[in-house]
């Protein structure tokens, strides 16, 4: 297996969790499809049938019926997150989220609410113990990245089955990172990118909550990419991308980032959570340009309780707390970046398109100089 950002020697602060991902926050669990087919040799035409994407799940509770406080910040909104409009005015969001192709969103969110309805994640108009089989709303979350240099994306080539797959396969624990789920044919300043993901847990006088990151990078440009300060991109020698089609205007791409975190927060810290969320982004030197989708959303698994019809108590940490988390954001941001990155492989698509991995050996001599 190949090393991950921090295994590779890249400084970083603050303690992980066990497995330095967002499944450290209790009861969250990831699932993926992924989809890969199709050689890049077999045709040079966009709509060949060369498909490199996927679906990934994230549940905050795992498979059971959930309500969780969340909050979302857009740095540049040329993108998609469904479900936002009731996650700003109620705080809430039900059920899993989930992150695809720009195109597959739609079927993606509609699979979404039948698995819903099926596992009884809807939560009716009237209170609780009186309720209506069948009777209910459905929101579900549905981000999205734009992997159409190396994926078939005019083909919808995501099905209902795969949104099932990624759903019923979400567990704890260690997850996979790079070509994977939604993270399948995304690039990354301009290398291979993805999925990628880290954790910071808190020492005891900070609260010792964990905070957990997902992303889904397909952003950046190479000129601009650094680690830690110091330029790689214009320093790193060859695995120059391949483009035989037309490509998009350069720094048109985007990241979806998930944070969850056990911290008793309300929904508007959530979304001053996900505010520092670009200074992890900035620091491997991406700032949000036009053409790029740059959308965050943070939720809380602490307060279980606190969705109800009737009454309820919560328990939230004061702002004046908040500093050591905001911290702890900006800096696994950056680290599950640098993990997609570096999970990442060499992977060709349409046109023979070809996107490379970034080259471990060379990053790590370039830092140790």
């Amino acid at each position: 297996m190949k090393k991950r950002a921090r295994e590779a020697g890249i400084p970083f602060y603050g303690a992980t969790g066990k497995n330095n991902a967002i499944t450290d926050v209790a009861g969250v669990e990831v699932g993926y499809a992924t989809i890969i087919e199709g050689s890049a040799s077999d045709s040079m035409d966009a709509g060949s049938g060369i498909v490199r994407t996927g679906v990934t799940a994230i549940l905050p509770r795992g498979k059971k019926r959930s309500a969780v406080f969340a909050g979302r910040h857009d740095l540049n909104g040329n993108g998609e997150l469904t479900g936002t409009h009731w996650i700003d005015d109620s705080g809430f969001m039900h059920g899993p989220l989930m992150l695809t192709n720009t195109n597959s969103v739609g079927m993606v969110r509609d699979t979404a609410a039948k698995w819903m309805i099926e596992h009884n994640f809807y939560y009716p108009l009237i209170n609780e113990g009186e309720e209506i089989p069948g009777c209910g709303y459905f929101y579900p979350a549905v981000g999205e990245t734009w992997d159409g240099l190396l994926n078939d994306i005019n083909g919808f080539r995501v099905k209902e089955k795969h949104v099932r797959k990624a759903l019923e396969n979400a567990k704890g624990g260690r997850i996979a990172e790079g070509n994977v789920g939604g993270g399948t044919g995304m690039v990354c300043h301009d290398f291979k990118g993805g999925t990628g993901t880290a954790s910071r847990l808190l020492p005891k006088k900070d609260g010792g909550f964990t905070i957990g990151v997902l992303v889904q990078a397909n952003h950046g440009l190479r000129k601009n990419f650094k680690i830690k300060g110091r330029h790689m991109g214009t320093q790193i020698c060859g695995s120059q991308a391949v483009y035989n089609m037309l490509k998009p205007k350069s720094g048109t791409g985007s990241i979806i980032v998930v944070i969850a975190t056990d911290a008793p927060l309300m929904p508007w810290q959530l979304s001053k959570l996900c505010k520092r969320i670009p200074i992890g982004i900035g620091n491997l030197g991406s700032y949000g340009e036009n053409g790029s989708g740059d959308i965050f959303l943070a939720f809380s698994t602490a307060n279980e309780n606190a969705y109800t019809s009737s009454e309820s108590q919560v328990t939230m940490l004061s702002d004046d707390l908040l500093d050591p988390i905001y911290f702890s954001v900006a800096e696994a941001v950056e680290e599950a970046i640098l993990n997609a990155m570096f999970a990442a492989e060499t992977m060709e698509g349409i046109c023979g398109n070809k996107v490379y991995a970034l080259p471990q050996d060379q990053v790590i001599e370039l830092l140790a100089r």
